[in-house]
């Protein structure tokens, strides 16, 4: 028996378009969980690793989803002379409204505000939020390329 080139064709796509549809990362939004704002290396696996891999090196589970592939870490001070831009880190985790649309988009949450919702209607709210994202900087600079 011989098989029409036509259904051979239409067989072939439709495997090709199952194939896609199979490789579909999908993204969910979940509410943010409380972590201790004493580690920064917990609080990145926690918040960041999902996008930007444990390793930080932008390979995160997350990433194929992302419509901007999200930033490899480990060469942010490589990319800056040799320096840590730790202001720079802060404000892209702050939620800074000068940084490129990846940051603070549907892509990368803007955290400051999560992290505040962490620690609303407290006196120290603002003090820990800022502790959060510097203990989160902290852990990024120790991810830095040698």
């Amino acid at each position: 028996m011989v098989i029409p080139r036509t259904l051979i064709s239409l067989m072939f796509l439709l495997l090709l378009t199952l194939s896609c549809i199979a490789q579909q990362v999908e993204v969910r939004s979940v509410p943010i969980k409380h972590v201790s704002p004493g580690s920064g290396e917990k609080m990145y696996l926690a918040y960041c690793a999902a996008c930007h891999g444990s390793d930080g090196k932008g390979t995160g589970p997350a990433a194929p989803a992302m419509k901007v592939p999200p930033t490899d870490l480990t060469t942010l001070a490589k990319a800056n002379g040799g320096k840590y831009p730790a202001a720079h880190v802060f404000n892209a985790i702050y939620g800074d409204a000068a940084l490129p649309q990846s940051h603070g988009s549907k892509d990368m949450p803007v955290w400051g505000n999560l992290f505040s919702t962490l620690s609303s209607g407290t006196p120290t709210a603002r003090g820990e939020v800022q502790v959060r994202i510097n203990q989160i900087s902290d852990h990024i600079k120790s991810l830095q390329a040698k």
